[in-house]
Formats: structure tokens, sequence, C-alpha cells
């Protein structure tokens, strides 16, 4: 039977251009923090509480599952008088502030975003599933058993900082997350490499592996020692991201034809990057609990199963054409 067509390209330029455009977006301060009463309440909550013998009286009643986590009494403060902020805005009938950069959450035990936190937890369940699946399922002879065993395991790790982010933000859990985000995007366009150049040309994956390897060490070394600029961060993963994208539909398209599976890599590649157009709901928690971030990252939780389906069915793919002799497009 005939093979229809595969939409053109041209439809994604709107996409492209609402990430740049939200790469592009000046990033303000948060408004609650500023506000005299907030701080006002800090200062007053950590003098009270925060010193001799209420400080050793709050040690001794905070549990340990707080204490693993790093809360302090300083944080504990600012927790509550966010609290009292909060609740003074909404009796004069204005919009719920954003703190510190983020939504006001409801604390569940140690965890400050409890919903992102746990759709973290499923995403990394997920990808530890489907990768035992992946090895259960491919034979290590397969050309690209390794390179995709390497991309899971970077993968589980960047859901497990996602976690532990999203369970207690800090100076270190916060880079972490981001850090490990980017790797996730510049070895999928490794992948993608490999896949597309590199079983007939190694050399070629190989240069491409070390750019970047140099360019995610570039990416780190100027968040880290020079500035932690957000705007900058999201415009270079939005960057990379794209060329992520269009590199694994070309390879979609020109193997529309002659693989029946391609419609998955091409789905998956849509899903999780139109997934992430989500961020832009940016609305307040519904019930503290539930905002735009945790539902993108319950959204992704599902194409882990169609993106390892995809990839079990290619390694096996090529695993049979290179018993066969045949050349690999």
């Amino acid at each position: 039977s005939a093979v229809r067509a595969s939409p053109p390209l041209p439809p994604l330029l709107p996409l492209l251009l609402i990430l740049l455009l939200l790469a592009t977006f000046p990033v303000h301060g948060s408004q609650g923090d500023k506000e005299p009463v907030y701080r006002d309440c800090v200062k007053l909550c950590v003098r009270t509480n925060c010193t001799g013998a209420r400080l050793r009286g709050f040690q001794s009643d905070q549990p340990n599952y707080m204490v693993l986590t790093g809360w302090t009494c300083r944080d504990d403060c600012r927790y509550q008088c966010m609290w009292t902020t909060v609740g003074l805005y909404q009796a004069e009938g204005y919009q719920v502030p954003q703190f510190h950069g983020k939504w006001p959450f409801a604390r569940f035990l140690c965890f400050e975003e409890p919903a992102s936190a746990l759709a973290s937890l499923l995403n990394g369940l997920s990808c530890l599933l489907m990768l035992l699946r992946y090895r259960n399922t491919v034979p290590r002879q397969s050309p690209m058993y390794h390179t995709i065993n390497a991309f899971s395991l970077v993968s589980l790790n960047a859901w497990f900082w996602s976690t532990v982010f999203h369970t207690r933000d800090t100076f270190l859990t916060e880079k972490m997350d981001y850090f490990c985000a980017t790797a996730v995007i510049l070895y999928s366009i490794y992948l993608c490499c490999v896949r597309t150049l590199g079983l007939r040309r190694p050399v070629v994956s190989s240069m491409v592996g070390v750019l970047l390897i140099l360019a995610f060490t570039s990416h780190v070394s100027y968040l880290t020692f020079i500035s932690f600029d957000y705007g900058y961060n999201m415009a270079a993963n939005v960057t990379i991201a794209m060329v992520n994208l269009l590199w694994w539909l070309c390879w979609c398209w020109q193997n529309r034809g002659t693989l029946p599976y391609w419609w998955k890599c091409g789905l998956v590649v849509l899903l999780l990057h139109g997934l992430a157009l989500l961020e832009l709901l940016d609305f307040p928690p519904l019930l503290w609990v539930l905002d735009a971030h945790a539902v993108w990252h319950l959204s992704t939780i599902p194409v882990h199963f169609l993106f390892y389906s995809f990839l079990i069915d290619d390694s096996l793919y090529l695993l049979n054409t290179e018993k066969m002799g045949v050349k690999v497009e």
C-alpha cells in the first residue's frame, strides 16, 4: 500500500517561536518575598524562635525526616510567614503572589512540592521499568544497546535529582536539577547522532560526542563560576532542544517509508517538546499542591513507554539487519 506523506515541517515554526519567546522573556523577582509584611514576619519569627532555648526546643521537636532534608528554624519561619502573607493577599482580594521564584505550596512531611516530587519519582520509575524491559528484550549484540543503556542511566539520574529538588529546594539541588536536565537533552542529541551517522561513521559520532561534552562543561562552568543566569540557561536548553527535535524528526521523515515504527519516535519528540508548553500556563497551585510544572511532569510519564517501545523495535531491527549483512540507513 502507498505510504501516506507526513505533514511538512513548517507547522513546527510556531512552536519554535513560542519556546524562544519563553526563553527571552524577562524574569522578574517574586512579589511575595518583597513584601514588608513578609520580611518583618520572618525577622520577628527568627528573633523569637531561632535563638536560645526556643531554638533548642525547635530542634528537639523537629521530626527526623525534616532534619535529614535540612529544614532549619529560619526555613520554617519563611514557610509560616509565607502563608501569613498569602492570607493577607487573599483577604484584600489580590492575586496569590510567588515567593523566592515559586508559588506557595502546602508542605507534606518534608516535601516542598509534593505533586512535582511525586511526578518526578513516577517518571524515574517508568524509565527504570522500561529500561529493564529493554534489557530483557534486546540482546547485548544490538548495535545501539550500550548507547541506549547509557542514555537511560543519564535520564534516571536526571529524574532522581528532579525528585530531590522538588522535595527540598536548595542551592545544590536546584543546580543539579538544571544541569542533569541539560545532560539528558545533550545525550539525546548524541543518541540521535549515533543512530543516524555513527553506525556507518563511528568517527563522526565520536567527534560530536566530544563537542557535546565540551558544550556541557562550558555551560555548567559558566553557570557555576561566572553567573547563574536563568534566562541564559533557559535559552540554551531551548536551543539544544530544538536541535534534538529537528534532527530526530528529519530521521523519522527519511525513514517513514521503510520503518513501520518510525511514527513512535516522531510522536515522542513532538509530545516531549509540546508538553513542555504546559509550563506557560503558570497558575497558582490547585489545593496548594498541583501547579503547571507538576502537570507537565505528570503528562510525560506515559511517553517513556512509547519511547522505549520505539527503542526496542529499532534495536531489534538493527540487530536483524546486521545479521543479514544489510546496510543500515
